[in-house]
């Protein structure tokens, strides 16, 4: 069992699949920090967060498997915070597969599976199909007020 393990995420929407990632990864050791990626490296990253750093940083601190937040500010900087935080173990989830193998010089890194039937994208993706849904149907009840009050005049 590891002493101290990284794990780095946006955990926007947090959701089942986020509490199940961090519960697996917190069976691994003693002490878990999360780096959660700020707005400005999202932005770097080209994604658009719904929740801002400040309330996804509240949220995962909350979380019982979770021992310290960090902000996450560069692709650069984990190798800093293995060093800085004396990291054991490297986990994320397995969509990451081999892209952090260059980490393994300074600790131990692993990939896990991700919780299967949900994500981030998946709740956004939901949340455009059904705003565009109730877009459409605002303006064909438009429409139809239009049609009744020139009847009307």
């Amino acid at each position: 069992m590891a002493n101290r393990i990284i794990t780095y995420g946006t955990f926007d929407m947090f959701h089942i699949g986020h509490l199940e990632l961090l519960k697996r990864v917190k069976s691994y050791g003693n002490e878990l920090i999360v780096a959660i990626s700020t707005d400005e490296f999202n932005d770097i990253k080209g994604k658009k967060t719904i929740i801002p750093y400040e309330q996804r940083a509240k949220i995962v601190e909350a979380i019982r498997y979770v021992d310290k937040v960090i902000p996450e500010y560069s692709w650069e900087q984990k190798i800093q915070d293995i060093k800085k935080y004396d990291i054991d173990l490297f986990i994320m989830g397995d969509d990451w597969k081999g892209k952090f193998d260059f980490l393994k010089k300074y600790c131990e890194v692993l990939y896990l599976p991700r919780t299967e039937g949900i994500s981030s994208t998946e709740l956004k993706n939901t949340l455009k199909t059904i705003s565009s849904i109730n877009i459409k149907e605002l303006n064909h009840a438009f429409e139809i007020l239009k049609r009744i009050k020139e009847n009307l005049e």
